[in-house]
């Protein structure tokens, strides 16, 4: 897991690099290494060393004094595919993946990422054809940023933040803004950024540069979730198990460190699932090494889960951590993560970096945790709102044995939208009645769940969630890995029928049974969806926390922005500091003045005038 940087046909010094390399020093604080073939490539590594610490192990790696990479990420089958190039006559000089990813290029071209099982960015050059190989992971769970400069000369990042010295003109691109705002969960899906000049490189594609070439990159799809060749039981039972196998392949593989591993847990299924697994095989996988978890804990508010993990605790026999959030402690520094999450989002980064911060000053570089799973299996309440007529007695047993007032009681909309896709339009007042029904656009292939599911998974909510904690963590320089997204999972997820999800008045079905003796009944069956969220309602009764924001107000950067309208958000900050805020409308506040703590977040941390 690392910081990479890379240009090519761009005539910079050795010191010009090392300072743009350095903006993403946090993503890889353990060593760095820059290489170049004359000036025709230039490739930059900050290193977070996981896989094989020794100095074998160290980027930018060379082989056949030909190919050289730079290297982002977790291969997590690499022994078994170092298995196969030994067999195919290849050898190796490190036990790291990365030589492992190098090889595969050598041995199967591009299509060497069909047989990864992991999340990587990455460059590789080709120093005979003077050729150029980018490519990202499947669910983009590693970032990757391009842009061209003047005609056909490329740089390539893991942050814009390295890419910002490049530019002849830092310019930050209002109508991106304008719309990510508006439309936050729908930007990280797109190749759009917030600062003009720079695209997302997106995921599950690779792209081959040669130098010469214009300024635009060739870029390929190599994977898709609906895999039609899967093959599962039509017996709810078999499938059970078949997503209990890979699931526990998917920890296992993912345990594989040569340091020590953490998860960061609450107190839900899809942590709690992980923290089971992980136990049972830790001797085994393990060895040496230790295993930790770290839950933040929001004393005072609906949102601490506090209690649920001292169960697992118990059942699990956990070396666990409890960190008590308190954003008053990092009021300082609020702006500088602004500069670090480099994004426009709605929500406080403090509880995460806080969270992710403790875990790597406990001396753990690796956090295995739960993410993915509500967006493949349906752990949302509006996902409800995709069943259709056919659907309708597994929505009426959510009803039935959902006594509690919460957030996955599904809503009518659910019973709208039975009506509006299932009935033929011979029935105009049955129409009539689902018309406020929202419009779920069917995804050929799939039922519309599935495709609702698709959509939150690779459109919305996971892209984005992906992006936050892939800054949160690495702000602190920890790896999070996610056995959910494991590439078989996400195919099997779409191959399952919505009745594997919602089943006896229970969403993620499949994922609850799957445990079912394993995580405790009170968490595994527990409707209750807390999620962790930042409790900002609570936070803005402290008059620390309210004075902070309102002195934000008074500065002369605030009423200069250029991102957002100073007299607008002022009014909007009094006008709801008068009333007892719930949590969308605290949350607004934040939401209101984020783009002005970028903007100054840049300003005073950014490295925005040009080297070259």
């Amino acid at each position: 897991m690392c910081g990479i940087l890379g240009v090519i046909n761009i005539n910079i010094s050795d010191n010009g690099f090392k300072a743009a390399l350095d903006t993403i020093a946090h993503r890889g604080p353990d060593s760095y290494g820059i290489w170049r073939d004359d000036n025709k490539a230039v490739l930059g590594h900050r290193r977070l060393a996981i896989i094989d610490l020794s100095t074998s192990g160290q980027q930018p790696m060379q082989v056949e004094n030909r190919y050289t990479i730079t290297f982002n990420g977790e291969i997590y089958n690499f022994k078994e595919l170092r298995v196969q190039l030994h067999k195919l006559g290849h050898s190796f000089e490190s036990d790291s993946d990365t030589e492992i990813v190098l090889k595969s290029y050598i041995q199967w071209g591009k299509d060497c990422v069909q047989r990864f099982n992991g999340m990587w960015a990455m460059g590789i050059w080709d120093s005979t054809k003077n050729e150029l190989f980018l490519s990202r992971d499947r669910l983009g769970k590693k970032p990757l940023f391009y842009s061209f400069l003047d005609g056909n000369k490329l740089v390539f990042s893991s942050e814009m933040k390295a890419i910002y010295p490049f530019q002849k003109k830092f310019e930050y691109d209002l109508k991106v803004i304008e719309s990510a705002k508006e439309n936050n969960f729908t930007y990280e899906s797109t190749d759009q950024c917030i600062v003009k000049g720079i695209k997302r490189f997106p995921a599950a594609s690779s792209a081959i540069y040669n130098l010469g070439d214009k300024d635009e990159l060739v870029i390929d799809t190599y994977w898709s979730a609906l895999n039609k060749s899967i093959n599962i039981s039509k017996r709810y039972e078999d499938q059970v198990i078949q997503f209990k196998e890979l699931f526990v392949d998917a920890c296992k593989l993912r345990m594989r460190a040569d340091v020590d591993i953490s998860t960061a847990l609450s107190g839900g299924v899809d942590s709690s699932a992980i923290a089971s697994v992980i136990s049972e095989y830790k001797d085994e996988v393990l060895g040496a090494h230790e295993y930790k978890t770290f839950t933040a804990s929001f004393t005072g508010t609906d949102l601490d889960e506090t209690d649920a993990v001292k169960t697992l605790q118990k059942k699990f026999n956990l070396d666990s951590a409890f960190i008590n959030i308190n954003p008053i402690d990092d009021l300082d520094n609020i702006t500088h993560q602004a500069y670090m999450f480099e994004e426009i989002y709605y929500a406080p980064t403090v509880p995460f970096v806080q969270l992710y911060k403790k875990i790597k000053s406990s001396n753990y570089k690796v956090s295995i945790d739960g993410h993915g799973a509500d967006e493949l299996f349906g752990g949302y309440p509006f996902i409800l709102d995709a069943l259709t007529i056919d659907d309708l007695p597994d929505v009426y047993k959510l009803y039935k044995h959902n006594n509690q007032l919460n957030d996955l009681r599904p809503s009518k909309v659910s019973f709208s939208n039975a009506l509006k896709f299932a009935l033929p339009h011979k029935f105009p007042l049955l129409q009539k009645i689902a018309s406020n029904a929202p419009t779920i656009h069917k995804i050929e292939g799939l039922n519309w769940l599935n495709s609702e599911l698709y959509k939150a998974s690779f459109k919305t909510i996971l892209p984005t969630l992906l992006r936050n904690y892939d800054r949160y963590s690495m702000i602190n320089g920890v790896e999070i890995r996610m056995p959910f997204l494991d590439y078989r999972l996400v195919e099997l997820a779409f191959a399952l029928p919505s009745t594997s999800k919602f089943r006896n008045g229970f969403t993620k079905s499949i994922v609850r049974d799957a445990f079912n003796k394993k995580v405790p009944d009170e968490i595994l069956y527990n409707k209750s969806k807390i999620g962790f969220n930042a409790p900002i309602n609570a936070w803005v009764k402290n008059a620390k926390f309210k004075d902070w924001l309102l002195d934000q107000t008074e500065s002369v950067a605030f009423v200069n922005s250029e991102l957002i309208d100073s007299k607008k958000v002022k009014s909007k900050i009094n006008a709801l500091f008068n009333e007892n805020l719930d949590f969308l409308e605290a949350s607004s506040l934040f939401e209101s003045i984020n783009p002005y703590l970028l903007e100054e977040g840049n300003k005073k941390y950014g490295t925005l005038s040009k080297v070259i």
